[in-house]
């Protein structure tokens, strides 16, 4: 994990940064923070989340959403706005070269007290808080478009976009004005004196142009969680996940990320380093279920925007505008082709009626997904592959298993053969603690294609020596039964199954999963593909006691209760 993630990690640690805003005289006013973005360090330019300044706004939020500029000015903000930005030492620095023998203790701020001297960041001084200046407050509209199409309408009502749980005190109008500055960012210049200026420099950032970093691509989110709350232990945390989905500049990943890393940078292992997108919103719920997916905008389009704003401002300020950090890989525009592993080109939409879920392809006319999706024999399902060339193809439920049977299977045959589907290669060997990924449809249907979502192996249950059942941390949501389970290599590991659910309070766990090995069917499987023989597969309505016991999550009897009678 070091050696791929070594570079990245030192890019996104000089890169991070915490920004606090807060009224001039009104300490009991308190104050709002986020994660941020150094863009240039000398002069010093910072890209953080919006929603921070919606309080100080002069004609309140709703000028967020009143007109579709791309851009407020500075002065859009009362005169009592203050700002200040917080990073760790550089290594040039001469805090960054100094010894420190031992960690220091949290900032005063822990106890709602104001900084009074610089404290500790792993060990080394850290430095107060500049104070900067707001220079514009930007937005990416076709981020808002896509947000829109995905959670607007009749969606709306079952998501929330906010830092907190739904059952948290929050009240609608924090949450409207979260909601507004969703897709709005800020650009700070940070006041450094010359001493300063000469001593914080680094190496410029780079930008990955939109649309060139994969589907499944592993990123490093960097951000700090609670904002301003105690930055000696806080500030640039990293979490690493993938590039989950993405519509236009609309991404979503697997990193889970906390309340005040909105604003934080998302960076890609290759290039090492390169800054994708910035986090938009930390936390996502689904019908008060948290789906552990964070909600991402690309960065290319909004530093485009800030070049775009800088150059209809003063001339003091569009002189900013070049030394903005640049684009580095494919030309602007140029998307991929592939947007993905090979290997989740395998993963199919499969509806049954009002039902939907995933599978996977397994032969060319032979799809595998879950009995709760396709439930009836002989019944007609669509099957939406991902690849452009087919819209959908139609099939037939051939076999699904009991409601007795511990195995929740369907086997579904096309009319016709899927070409250019990857044939996905079934492990023989489950290994546990190595890194896997689900691939499905969950959360989003076909809106924007199946989602990718990282994890590991974490638990191979066995029967007789024999692997049953397999448990996973990658999320996984209604929607995703049925889909692959690969491994790193792309080997086919088995069929998700279901998540868990707590049946006390009625909460699931996208991150406690389980599926079907595909050992258990590929026998019967290559049985029906050879001879057309379902024998193999309705063995799977056989399964012995002891495989349905954990199949229901019960713990075996060690031995015969005796009667008390």
């Amino acid at each position: 994990m070091r050696r791929q993630w070594g570079p990245a990690m030192r890019v996104a640690e000089q890169a991070g940064c915490v920004v606090r805003a807060s009224r001039a005289g009104q300490p009991e006013a308190g104050s709002w923070s986020c994660s941020g973005v150094i863009l240039s360090r000398s002069p010093g330019l910072v890209l953080c989340h919006g929603d921070i300044f919606t309080p100080f706004m002069r004609a309140g939020s709703g000028v967020l959403t009143a007109a579709a500029a791309a851009f407020l000015p500075g002065d859009s903000c009362s005169d009592d706005l203050r700002v200040h930005v917080q990073w760790g030492p550089t290594a040039s620095s001469p805090a960054g070269r100094a010894e420190w023998g031992r960690p220091g203790l949290c900032t005063p701020q822990c106890a709602g007290l104001e900084p009074i001297q610089p404290t500790s960041y792993r060990g080394r001084p850290l430095k107060p808080p500049h104070p900067a200046e707001l220079l514009l407050l930007l937005s990416c509209p076709a981020f808002r478009e896509h947000f829109a199409r995905l959670f607007g309408s009749e969606a709306a009502e079952q998501w929330r976009f906010a830092s907190a749980a739904p059952d948290s005190e929050v009240s609608e109008d924090e949450e409207e004005d979260q909601l507004r500055a969703l897709s709005w960012f800020a650009l700070l210049r940070v006041l450094l004196d010359p001493e300063e200026e000469a001593v914080e420099h680094g190496k410029v950032l780079a930008v990955a142009p939109l649309g060139t970093v994969p589907k499944g691509a592993p990123l490093l989110a960097c951000g700090s969680p609670f904002g301003a709350f105690c930055p000696d232990i806080f500030l640039n945390t990293v979490s690493g996940g993938v590039l989950s989905n993405a519509t236009g500049p609309l991404l979503l990943t697997d990193a889970r990320c906390l309340p005040g890393t909105q604003g934080g940078g998302v960076f890609s292992a290759r290039p090492p380093g390169a800054l994708v997108a910035l986090v938009a919103a930390p936390l996502c719920w689904k019908s008060r279920e948290w789906v552990g997916l964070t909600l991402l905008c690309a960065a290319a389009p909004l530093l485009r925007a800030a070049r775009n704003a800088l150059s209809r401002l003063r001339p003091s300020a569009a002189s900013l505008a070049s030394l903005l950090p640049p684009e580095v890989g494919a030309p602007w525009g140029l998307l991929l082709r592939d947007p993905g592993p090979p290997w989740a080109g395998a993963a199919v939409l499969v509806e049954c009626g009002t039902v939907w879920g995933s599978g996977v392809v397994v032969a060319p006319r032979l799809v595998v997904t879950c009995r709760h999706v396709a439930p009836r024999k002989a019944s007609r399902v669509l099957v939406r592959p991902t690849t452009p060339k087919y819209a959908k193809m139609w099939g037939h439920v051939i076999f699904a298993t009991q409601e007795t049977s511990p195995y929740d299977i369907a086997v579904v045959s096309l009319e016709e053969d899927l070409e250019g589907v990857p044939m996905p290669m079934p492990t023989e060997h489950f290994h546990e603690g190595e890194a896997v990924s689900v691939v499905g449809f969950g959360v989003f249907g076909q809106a924007c294609g199946p989602s990718v979502t990282s994890g590991i192996l974490s638990a191979v249950v066995q029967v007789d020596d024999t692997p049953v059942m397999l448990q996973t941390t990658c999320a996984v949501h209604g929607g995703s039964s049925g889909g692959p389970l690969f491994s790193c290599s792309g080997d086919l590991l088995g069929i998700v199954a279901s998540n868990t659910r707590d049946n006390n309070t009625g909460a699931t766990y996208p991150h406690l999963n389980f599926s079907i090995p595909i050992t258990v069917l590929q026998p019967a499987l290559q049985q029906y593909s050879q001879a057309g023989d379902l024998s193999g597969l309705q063995e799977l309505d056989h399964a012995t006691e002891p495989v349905k016991v954990v199949w229901r999550l019960q713990r075996p009897l060690a031995e015969t209760p005796r009667s008390k009678l």
